[in-house]
């Protein structure tokens, strides 16, 4: 990325309002937003030039999926999620589309500093050989049918294909990333492109231009269309990484899913991609927890590792996010056992068996009572004890397209948070 680009970028990002958010009741003192920054949002064909042609009016967005802190203070890798889509109904169907099929996801770093945020790199994702990848669905059958953006062509499956949803990085100027399609985990160098892909057991992903491990218990395969592995975060002591799946998992089928509060966790070994634990963890009643949401709609975007086997996850709708500390060494570890098999019944998503011990949770932080907090926090990245960074996803602003197919922009825009807290988290 040029200078002058980098220069263009850093325009019309400001710094907004501090608010104070309620005291808390034990301590009396109150969380406050430090700052409150806008990202810059270029053309995608400014961002990603030779990749990206014709833009139709679509901006630089999604960026919040994930938030890691990078080398400096102030500075964060972020990276977008497949791309901008869309899910219009077309002769009564729900089709998801994507309006710059080319576009390939991308890890961006960004630098927040004298009230300003401005992208200094952006690295987008690869094949071994250096082709950009996109975001397109990648299996017939077992991902959603891509369509253009009107919802009337469908395009051609992409096997290299990423939903990608979180980021840390792997201490040697790589990155460790998850997605949503198989969902899987991925290994990146630093150029962005992508060293291994671990899988489910039995997923058969072929046509790939990067090698493919299929090392993750396969129920994961079968995760809820879209509600594939969210969050991650990474434990040094452990050499280990924590992922969480979006939403309960379809097992044994759609339904099942939409009505379950069981979610999973799984612990890979960051040295060969292999699982080495995996926990039930109880997900909020949307009852109470946002009244205008479905059960459906709950879920868990974010975690960072507190200690070993201690983590700070969040649970979500669109409009409610919360921040809870969780202990995985007081679950029970699933891992290899009857509840990775798709033909036990019932299933752990159905119903919660009396020798499984979920996790213990506890709420740390109700970000839902800070004022000004923008809607579909996805990224948070814990910067120390008493305080937090986190970002929004704002969909790359898609909100309709007009009659010649450019978009009509939702205003919503991308934004980095900081957050000084009423108490330390550990």
């Amino acid at each position: 990325m040029s200078r002058s680009f980098i220069a263009v970028l850093a325009v019309g990002a400001a710094l907004a309002t501090t608010v104070a958010a309620p005291a808390d009741a034990a301590s009396g003192r109150q969380p406050r937003i430090l700052s409150d920054v806008t990202l810059p949002a270029p053309d995608l064909a400014a961002f990603e030039p030779g990749v990206v042609k014709d833009s139709r009016g679509v901006k630089l967005g999604g960026v919040g999926s994930g938030l890691f802190p990078a080398r400096r203070s102030g500075e964060y890798w972020m990276v977008t999620d497949r791309g901008p889509n869309g899910e219009p109904k077309v002769n009564g169907e729900k089709r998801r589309t994507f309006p710059l099929p080319e576009f390939a996801p991308a890890i961006v770093r960004v630098a927040v500093r004298h009230d300003t945020a401005r992208i200094v790199e952006s690295i987008p994702l690869k094949t071994s050989d250096g082709t950009p990848i996109t975001g397109l669905s990648n299996q017939p059958g077992h991902d959603e049918t891509p369509y253009t953006w009107d919802g009337l062509t469908q395009l051609p499956y992409d096997p290299n294909g990423l939903d990608t949803e979180d980021i840390v990085t792997d201490g040697r100027g790589g990155f460790w990333l998850v997605e949503e399609y198989s969902p899987s985990l991925l290994h990146v160098a630093g150029d962005g492109r992508v060293l291994a892909r671990y899988v489910p057991k039995g997923l058969n992903l072929t046509g790939t231009g990067y090698p493919v491990h299929e090392t993750l218990p396969a129920i994961f395969a079968t995760r809820q269309q879209n509600r594939g592995i969210e969050a991650l975060g990474v434990s040094q002591s452990e050499r280990a990484l924590y992922l969480a799946v979006q939403s309960p998992l379809a097992n044994p089928d759609k339904k099942t899913g939409k009505a379950s509060n069981t979610a999973r966790i799984l612990r890979v070994d960051l040295r060969t991609g292999r699982p080495t634990g995996e926990w039930a963890y109880t997900m909020e009643n949307v009852a109470t927890f946002d009244p205008a949401a479905e059960q459906g709609d709950m879920k868990i975007s974010a975690l960072n590792v507190l200690s070993p086997g201690r983590l700070l996850l969040q649970e979500r709708t669109d409009a409610v996010a919360r921040l809870y500390t969780v202990d995985l060494r007081r679950a029970t570890n699933l891992l290899g056992g009857p509840h990775d098999d798709p033909a036990t019944t019932p299933s752990l998503e159905a119903s919660l068996p009396a020798n499984v011990t979920v996790a213990p949770k506890a709420l740390a932080v109700d970000l839902a009572a800070i004022p000004g907090l923008p809607g579909k926090i996805e990224g948070v990245a814990l910067l120390d004890p008493v305080t937090l960074a986190i970002a929004n996803d704002n969909d790359f602003g898609l909100g309709t397209f007009d009659a010649d197919g450019r978009l009509v922009d939702s205003g919503v825009t991308s934004r980095i948070l900081t957050i000084r807290l009423a108490k330390p988290l550990f």
